[in-house]
């Protein structure tokens, strides 16, 4: 059976093919997280002693207001589709993807003073979690970027052919972030401040 794409919610679901499939594949990214949410419970209720301040708070908040602003312009970008106005979708959405990237080098340089202090994953059971869970959450930043760029240069031709798809797409794509920036804002106190 051929499932065609679809703009508009399917009468059997309630939703646009896409917008199901997004959260499809979100509910099995809830589930990836939380397990490894789970295993850090898990680890740190049996530690006998668990480190405290090896994380750089500062940074670690700046990040996150970095991700909540990326959150904002990226509902911004989806928004300017609905008014049909791409202009300014395409500067809210590279306005996203410039902050993913801010927040990809603010990562970097954390990475890198832990590295110059001889702190990586194998000095302890916490730095083994922390570079596992936000090496992992970067990675889902930059599979983020990755869509983004393409509907900032080559996808952004199907505006003109199909406009609802492109901005379906687009919104699949906030969905996306969203969770992104959601995994961030669990991560950032539960590593840095706990």
């Amino acid at each position: 059976m051929e499932i065609p794409y679809i703009v508009e919610p399917r009468a059997d679901t309630g939703l646009a093919n896409g917008k199901l499939g997004i959260w499809l594949f979100l509910a099995s990214e809830v589930m990836l997280f939380g397990a490894l949410f789970s295993t850090y419970i898990i680890l740190r209720s049996g530690a006998q002693e668990w480190p405290h301040g090896e994380l750089n708070v500062w940074l670690g908040m700046i990040n996150t207001f970095i991700l909540i602003g990326s959150s904002v312009t990226m509902v911004m970008a989806w928004a300017s589709l609905k008014l049909n106005d791409f202009g300014k979708h395409r500067l809210y959405l590279i306005a996203t993807f410039l902050l993913a990237g801010v927040f990809l080098v603010n990562k970097y340089f954390e990475y890198a003073s832990h590295f110059a202090k001889g702190e990586g994953p194998w000095h302890n059971t916490f730095l083994a979690i922390y570079f596992t869970m936000t090496g992992l959450h970067a990675l889902h930043i930059i599979g983020g970027m990755i869509v983004m760029g393409y509907f900032i240069g080559p996808g952004a031709k199907l505006w003109k052919k199909t406009p609802e798809q492109f901005t379906n797409r687009i919104e699949y794509t906030g969905l996306y972030w969203h969770f992104v920036d959601l995994v961030w804002i669990f991560l950032f106190p539960i590593l840095y401040l706990l």
